[in-house]
This record gives C-alpha cells, structure tokens and sequence, in this order.
C-alpha cells in the first residue's frame, strides 16, 4: 500500500483534537498494487501462468495465459512454448516436480527464460496438477540472482496450488485475462502494511484488517491498535517490527498469534524489511501478513507438535503424510536428508525422498531406483531390520560405521526411527545430516513423538489409498472399458466419482451396437453412493445389455430390467434412460424410467429438452409399463444423456442445472465431442454426487444399404419361392455373379428353419458396398449346430458346411422372439454392373 502524506497528516491532526473526531476514511488501495507488492515479498518480479493445449503442428505445448508483478514491462516471457522442449516449465510439467533455479541454473536453459536477459535475475516453474491431470505451470521470475530463500519457496508454493485450484475449477481453461493470478492471491489471504517507524502510523490494507479481527471504518490508522489484538508472549517479537534497531535493517520474518473479537487464536506469518533514508535511519518498514496452518517452528516443542498434529490430521494419502514429515523435520532440524518408506511383507516401499535426485543417495538405492522411488528388501538393511523389530529409535552420531546401504544417507548423523501404529510397524523415517549433529535430550524428545504421530497417520493414509484405489478398480471394472466406433456416429462419456466418502456410486452408462446400422444408447443412475449401489450398477448394465443384444424394442428392454430389479428383492432403486437410433434413417425410440429428459442440441446450434413420456424408476412395481417417443434426429445433431450430479445440487435446482447445462451444450463445439463433454463438466466442482455423461454425435452414414425381405410360406414348394425371390433381387441389384453361392445358402438356410423350428421365417438381404448380407430369421432360440461326423450313409448335416464355405463370415445371433442366422458373400467389384 503506499505511503502518502494525506494519512500522516490526518493522524496527526486526530492526536492534536485529543482523538474527539473519528479518523477520515482512507481511499482503498489498487488491488493491483496489493497483488505487486506481495509477490515482491515473495521475491517475485513477475509471475505468469501457462496452460497445456495443442499447437498447430498438433503437438502439445503450454500458452501464456496471464502475467502480474511489478516488472510486467521490464520482462517479457514466451507465448507458446512445445511440452517437449527444454524450457523450464516444460521441464517441470514433464516430471511433475518444481524447479528452482538461481542465476547459474537459469542460464543453462536456452529457452523459456524472461527476455531481455538480465545477470541478477532467478526463476522458478512450478507444475499444477491433480489426480494425473495436468492443469499448467506457474512461472515466477525472480528479484534474486541466489534464487529463492526457504519462506519464499513455500508462498510460492501454496501460491501454484491455489491457482492450480481455479484452473481445476475450470477444467483447465483459465477464464478472460486477469482472472486467475489475483483471486489465487487474494485467497492465500495476504495482507500489505506500511510503518512508519517515526510515528506509529501503520497503513493496513483491508485484508490484513480482516485477518486481525478489525473491521477497516474502525481502524486508526495506528500500529497500536493492531498491537492490541496480539497475545502478549509474541509482543516482544512484533516490537522488533514496529521499533526496529540499526542491526534488524534486513529481511525479517515471524509468525504470531492474535485474538480475534469472535475470541478465536489465529497464527499469522509477517515478513517485512526496512526501507533507509539518506542519514542511515529507519524510514519504513513494509511488509505482508498471511494467515498459516503452520504454528511457529521454533524452540518450542510443542508448537510443532500441535502443528504436527494438525498437518497429519488433514493429510488424507500417503503422499500428503510424506510431504508433512519433510517439512517438520528437514528443515526445522537442519537436515540434510530425510526419508520415508512404509513396511509392506518384509520389504521397505519408499514413499518420499527430500532431496528427490538419485545423486543425493547411495550408490545401493540408485540401483533399485527402478520407478519413482526405490523399494529394498528389510533384510538388506540389518540396521533397519533390527530397529524395525525392536521398534525402537536409534540415534547414530558422525562417524558411526554403518553398512553400504546407509553409510551415505547421514555422515554427520544419523536418525532411524520406526514408526509405530496400533502394536505393529508401520514403517521407518530416517534423518540425515552432512555435518556432525548432536542430539541434545529436547530433540530426542521431539523425534519420539513425531514418529508416533507419522505412524498413526501413516496407517490411516495406507487405508484411505487402498480404499480408494479398491473404489477405483471396482468403477473401471462395472464400467465400460472403450466406447465402440459407430458408422456414422461419435460416442463419448465422461464419469467423475463424488468427493465425499467411497468414491463409488451408482452412475453408470453404456453404448451396445445392436446391427450394422442401429445403437443403444443408455444411462442411469442407482440410488445410494456405496459399494452396494455400485454392485446393482454393475448387475443393471450387465442386464440391459443382455436384452439390448438379445433385440427387444427398447420398451421390453427397460420393463425386462426392472422384473429383474424387482426379483432381487433390494431396498435401492434405479432410474435409467434409454435409446435406439438407426444410424442410417435418424429414427430414434427413447424410453425414460424416472431419469432426467435427454437433451438434443440441434445442428443450427439451438437445444431442447426432449419431452419423454416417462415411467416409473426401475425396482418399484413390476408391472410397470415403459412407453416409447420417437424422435428424428438430423445429420449434425447431438444427443446428451447425464445424470442428476451434473444438473442438481443443494444450491442448484434442476430447472437452473438444466438450463445451464443446454447453454453450455449450445456453446460447445460439436466438431469434437470429447471437448465438449469436458465442457459440459466444467462447472462440477466440487461434486456431493457421481456424474455420468453420454453424448453422441449423430453424422448420419456415408453410404446406406439396399435391402430387400420376403416372408417363406410354409408351403411344400416354400424352398423354392425364395430362392425366385432372392434371383430378382440379385438380378434388380446387378450382381448375378453371385447368384449360386446366393441361392445355395438361401436353400440351406431357410430349409433347415423350415425343418428344424415352428412359427414365422423370414428371409432378409441387405447389400453395403462390395457384400451382400443374407439373413435367415425364425423364432426358434437355439443356435444352429453342426454335426460333429457326418459318414457317407447321413441323409443330412452337410448343409451348414456348405454354408461357411461359400460364406465369407458366417454366424448367429439371437433376436427377439428367436435368432438370426446370417452369410455373408463377397461380390466382385468387375462383375457388378456399374454398382458402386
């Protein structure tokens, strides 16, 4: 915040009244200049974002989305820069680790640096992503040519992580200019303060006020007043700050606490540095305040328990529980080394390495650095073996002769600490300096209890990842796997599991090829979000595929699903929505069971919610009826399926959810329909329900079919009928070159249908290009069989053998009310009469 005469001049003239007028109201301070200022602190002359896309060759590469910082028109960094260059921030999106970079460092890199170079400058690129899903990289230029100190690092940090927040937020596509770097800062909660030493006069932005408890039209202007709200042991440490001496005019930083009006602690970190006049004296001092979950990390041992304690207790896998360990060991002890590895059948599974380089440990571990961290046997390691089975901390001071696979992790010392948990080891944390180290009794203390706290976290987090991952595995198996390839149709589907509890539920999806020309398209969602909703998910898919392929209409296919619903007796129901297309015609049949109105987005870019009659949700009454509509879709026409997840929540109701969601079907490009069902997901974070998402782009195909059918009378003489039949076809085709392969199947077939089943038969052809397809259908289910011997006195049997050797593909299926016996004859492209 600057500093101008107006509020020196306003504080003086309220001590002369003897305070009997309240303080003028200052002007607010630029937000812009409050975002400079702070990432200043952090050692930032420009930060910048860079988002993934694709370039125009088709390759991936990161943009420049946005820039801030005091040196916005000093530096300039690229627009574009290829994934697979050798830029910084390629680097670090690459290998998904931060980097940072000192003057030395930065000059090694030939791209991706700020221009015009500059000696004193520094950089840092720092990846944003989650769950594997890369979402950018935050890159910061710094002041410094030594690069940035250890505080600086962290603000970073939780910098990149909040910004990497609003990317996810929005699925990775930053908003319009100027919307991502300083709403990321503003929710770090960072506040600006100028002192004046002289005075007393401190000039508080409204966020500094707001973390100390003081509403802005009740503040003074006074650095007494914020005084009065610290508690009085961190007093003496903020009189430094307000009263500086000739040897604090560098860089100081300290965390404190205050209390609040509500009567709540918080801790704070300040860091500030002293602005000199010309007589050597202290003129200002400026600084930021930010609110932290860290408590002080000093000689009190018992802050850093309670912040220990509170850091695992939001530490939800085993890599959140890794990260904690190193930041309360390795540097508040001065460590050089620190390592984490959970005891998994007699064998050590590191989980974090700091430093994370191969080159900072022995040459043993290098040689099982076989994917992201090294795993060893317990028993290759007896120092560790028998702390394990003692389950009890060694401390091994400088000079210790230790075995290979140690002897380079802590020269200067060495700390090995099991980690127990619940009467058993769940693992080890070994310490490491360079240098020699003595224990002293307090920090004997500190790192017994710190490995009782990592071991009871460190199991929690091992069961948290394999539930999660046991959720993971049982959605991948109850889902689809791939999504067939439609002629004439593009299918996608998105699924996200819900944030809260088993990430399992019982959304589900599925895109069955009926025939050449015909899909089923279905989605649906069981009540509850458990591993037993997921299980009748799972048993409903399985059971509307079974009656799709069987070839039920689609109102059969839903009224047989919800028999068999009905017949598992459970306490859970199931909504679904269901429909066939004719990918050649654009004919569609949709039936609704209690889910949501699909939704068409037009070619001309308008929507509609289709208007299904609908019926009962599945697993209710089992004589429920399930009536079709029928809808005709055009070329270029888009046919979304979700689930309530995407469109309803507790502060959304579904009429706004679905209006919201048919603009942004409208907006979307359907030119790729992946894109567009991220889109589509954009604004679902974060989720209290699974969501499920099926769209398909209906392109309609290249080339249609000529078909011909005929209905076989049971007559003595109904052989021959179709073979006449099947002789005008193929001569109205033009293909008689094919006429004897085509009449022999016709005879075979329809005469065994004839022999072997009762009811209705019927012969179909269809030619596509260069095969006639001839399809023989009766309403017997039992697939054709071919006798195992036929001898020389059989009166029959051979027929099928003739078949599949005139056929090209031949084969069964069933149909409803029967099968479908089915050869396919290729015609020649020379003897077909001009047929294309």
């Amino acid at each position: 915040m600057p500093h101008d005469g107006r509020a020196r001049t306003g504080v003086s003239e309220l001590r002369v009244s003897g305070a009997s007028e309240a303080p003028a109201p200052r002007p607010p301070v630029p937000e812009a200049a409050v975002s400079d200022r702070a990432l200043t602190f952090a050692g930032a002359a420009l930060a910048a974002v860079y988002v993934p896309g694709a370039g125009n060759d088709g390759n991936e590469e990161l943009r420049l989305a946005e820039t801030a910082g005091c040196a916005t028109s000093e530096f300039r960094l690229p627009e574009r820069l290829p994934l697979s260059g050798g830029s910084p921030a390629a680097h670090a999106v690459r290998t998904d680790r931060p980097l940072w970079l000192d003057r030395a460092g930065l000059a090694a890199y030939s791209e991706g640096g700020p221009t015009p170079p500059r000696a004193e400058a520094s950089l840092a690129a720092l990846p944003m992503g989650t769950e594997g899903r890369r979402l950018g990289c935050l890159v910061v230029v710094g002041a410094s040519a030594d690069g940035f100190e250890p505080e600086q690092r962290r603000f970073l940090e939780r910098y990149a992580d909040a910004v990497g927040g609003m990317l996810q937020s929005g699925t990775g596509r930053p908003a319009p200019a100027s919307s991502l770097l300083g709403p990321a800062l503003r929710s770090l909660r960072v506040g600006y303060f100028v002192l004046v030493p002289d005075t007393g006069l401190i000039e508080a932005d409204e966020t500094l006020l707001e973390l100390v408890g003081i509403a802005p039209e009740d503040f003074d202007g006074e650095a007494d007043t914020l005084l009065a709200h610290a508690l009085p042991e961190d007093m003496h440490a903020l009189m430094s700050v307000v009263e500086p001496s000739t040897q604090a005019f560098g860089r100081r930083e300290l965390e404190f606490r205050v209390r609040r009006p509500t009567g709540e602690m918080r801790w704070l970190s300040l860091s500030c540095r002293v602005v000199v006049s010309a007589d050597g004296r202290p003129e200002q001092v400026l600084g930021m305040v930010t609110a932290t979950s860290v408590l002080r990390q000093s000689a009190d041992d018992v802050s850093r328990i309670q912040w220990l304690t509170a850091a695992l207790d939001d530490a939800a896998t085993v890599r959140d529980v890794s990260r904690v360990v190193v930041t309360a060991l390795r540097e508040p002890l001065g460590a050089d080394r620190v390592a984490l590895a959970e005891l998994q059948d007699d064998r050590l599974m590191v989980t974090v390495l700091d430093p994370p380089h191969p080159a900072a440990w022995p040459e043993t571990w290098r040689a099982e650095w076989r994917s992201e961290w090294p795993d060893a046997p317990v028993s290759a390691l007896p120092t560790l073996q028998l702390a394990l089975r003692d389950g009890r901390m060694d401390l091994w001071p400088a000079g210790t002769p230790l075995e290979s696979g140690l002897a380079g992790i802590g020269a200067g010392g060495l700390a090995v600490l099991p980690l127990p948990a619940k009467g058993w080891v769940a693992g080890v944390c070994l310490v490491g300096w360079d240098q020699p180290h003595e224990f002293v009794p307090e920090e004997r203390s500190l790192l017994t209890a710190t490995a009782a706290l990592v071991g009871q976290a460190l199991m929690r987090a091992h069961a948290h990842d394999a539930e999660q991952e046991l959720a993971t595995m049982l959605q991948r198996s109850l889902l689809p796997r791939r999504l067939p390839e439609l002629p004439g149709a593009i299918a996608v589907a998105r699924y996200l599991p819900a944030r809260r509890g088993l990430q399992v539920g019982g959304d589900w999806y599925d895109v069955i090829a009926l025939s050449e020309h015909r899909v089923a398209l279905v989605i649906g969602d069981v009540q509850g979000h458990s591993a037993g909703a997921a299980t009748i998910m799972g048993q409903m898919r399985t059971a509307v595929r079974a009656y799709a392929v069987e070839g039920h209409p689609p109102d059969v296919v839903v009224s047989h699903a919800n028999r068999l619903l009905v017949g598992m007796e459970t306490d859970l129901f199931a909504t679904c929505c269901y429909a066939e297309l004719d990918l050649e015609e654009g004919n569609t049949l949709f039936v609704r069971a209690g889910h949501l109105s699909p939704l068409v987005r037009h070619p001309d870019g308008s929507t509609e919610e289709v208007q299904v009659e609908g019926g009962l949700p599945l697993g209710v009454v089992a004589d429920a009826e399930f009536p079709m509509t029928a809808v005709t879709l055009a070329p270029g026409t888009v046919i979304a399926l979700v689930t309530d997840g995407l469109v309803e929540a507790a502060d959304l109701p579904l009429d706004v959810g679905m209006q919201r969601t048919r603009t942004a079907l409208a907006a979307a490009d359907p030119a790729d329909p992946g894109r567009m069902a991220d889109e589509l997901l954009g604004g679902v974070e974060p989720r209290e329900d699974d969501v499920a998402l099926l769209l398909l782009r209906y392109d309609g195909m290249k080339s249609r079919p000529i078909r011909a059918g005929w209905v076989v009378w049971r007559l003595p003489d109904a052989v021959m009928h179709a073979r006449r039949f099947t002789a005008r076809t193929l001569r109205g085709w033009k293909i008689e070159a094919v006429a004897d392969a085509a009449l022999l199947v016709v005879s075979e077939l329809v005469t065994n249908a004839l022999v072997h089943t009762q009811g209705p038969v019927r012969v179909d052809l269809m030619l596509r290009g260069d095969r006639i397809r001839i399809c023989v259908t009766d309403s017997s289910p039992r697939a054709p069989a071919k006798p195992v011997i036929v001898d020389w006195e059989a009166t029959g049997g051979r027929g099928l053998f003739l078949v599949e050797a005139t056929s090209e593909s031949f084969g069964s299926v069933p149909v409803a009310g029967g099968k479908q016996v089915w050869s396919e004859i290729v015609v020649p492209r020379t003897k077909r009469g001009g047929l294309s």
